[in-house]
């Protein structure tokens, strides 16, 4: 029952792709409106999806209290982004993909299917591990990761800290990220129909993200796509070499046992919905994103199960 449970969450991503594939087949988007739903969700959805869901999820005490678990998602990101530097580099990745290729690497789907997932396995009580996870997830992606993809759309500009660049980085949802912070720390009131709005304009987040997808996968021959070492590479690094990652780091590290199953699990998710739309922002390989992302996600369907199998053989080490 509990796998059925965390399931759930991949099946009805699946089927939102497919339905914006279907859509896509029967003409019902064209370029312009495919150009639109990237900026609602990048310029609209995303920046109030992030105020909303920190908002009502911590306060500055409990921001305070869980901060120091915030060793092991940061650490283990970034040896992972280390890692995904070297691999590009052994396996001579095209230059056209390389960042995204690093930036689908190294984070994982806390939210849309990390969330679900750890509540259908831990219950309610996991929510603020997965929210903890989520920050330093968030934080990577859209500084690092996104600096990463927008090189593979700008050959032109390589300095991570160029007015550009920094432009680039400084997203509307890394800045409503940031937003939802200062509003914690400083614990500014919120009225109730301004979380209302952000709440509903977020909701928009994943169903949109989904049918981006799914247009974008409706429009590749896949039969002219062959299966490559780079693609096997992130199927590796996303269920094996991340998740190993973080089972190292928490064996050497005093928290709470749920708390490391959380941040075993988030790290096993597969790569953000939001790569393909941010690579299309940048005119980066966003086919190829997408595809990623069809692909680990269907592929979470057995990782999942094989996780919760190994949590309860080393539940005793942890």
């Amino acid at each position: 029952m509990v796998i059925l449970k965390s399931m759930e969450s991949i099946l009805s991503i699946i089927i939102m792709i497919i339905i914006g594939c279907i859509l896509s087949k029967r003409g019902w988007f064209d370029e312009k409106s495919t150009s639109l739903i990237s900026n609602l969700v990048c310029k609209v959805a995303l920046p109030a999806y992030m105020i909303e869901n920190l908002v009502t999820s911590f306060t500055r005490d409990k921001l305070y209290q869980m901060s120091g678990g915030l060793i092991v998602p940061f650490t283990s990101i970034f040896v992972c982004y280390l890692i995904a530097i070297l691999v590009s580099k052994i396996l001579n990745i095209d230059e056209k993909r390389k960042g995204t290729f690093q930036s689908m690497f190294f984070v994982s789907n806390t939210i849309f299917i990390g969330l679900p997932v750890n509540l259908a396995l831990f219950g309610e009580n996991s929510v603020p591990y997965v929210l903890l996870y989520y920050i330093a997830n968030t934080i990577f992606f859209w500084t690092i990761g996104v600096y990463c993809i927008s090189k593979d759309g700008d050959e032109k500009d390589r300095k991570i800290l160029s007015k550009k660049t920094l432009k680039k980085i400084l997203s509307p949802p890394l800045l409503g990220f940031l937003v939802g912070i200062v509003i914690i720390l400083l614990e500014i009131p919120m009225p109730n129909f301004v979380i209302s709005t952000c709440k509903y304009l977020g909701n928009l987040t994943t169903p949109l993200s989904m049918i981006f997808i799914g247009i974008t996968v409706s429009k590749i021959k896949f039969r002219e796509i062959k299966f490559s070492k780079d693609m096997l590479a992130l199927i590796i690094g996303r269920f094996i070499v991340c998740p190993i990652v973080v089972i190292v780091l928490v064996l050497f590290i005093d928290m709470p046992q749920m708390m490391k199953q959380v941040f075993i699990i988030q790290s096993s998710m597969p790569i953000m919905t939001q790569t393909s739309i941010i690579a299309k922002q940048y005119n980066a390989d966003y086919e190829y994103a997408a595809v990623m992302t069809t692909i680990t996600t269907l592929l979470a369907a057995v990782s999942i199960p094989v996780y919760m199998l190994l949590l309860s053989k080393i539940k005793i080490f942890l």
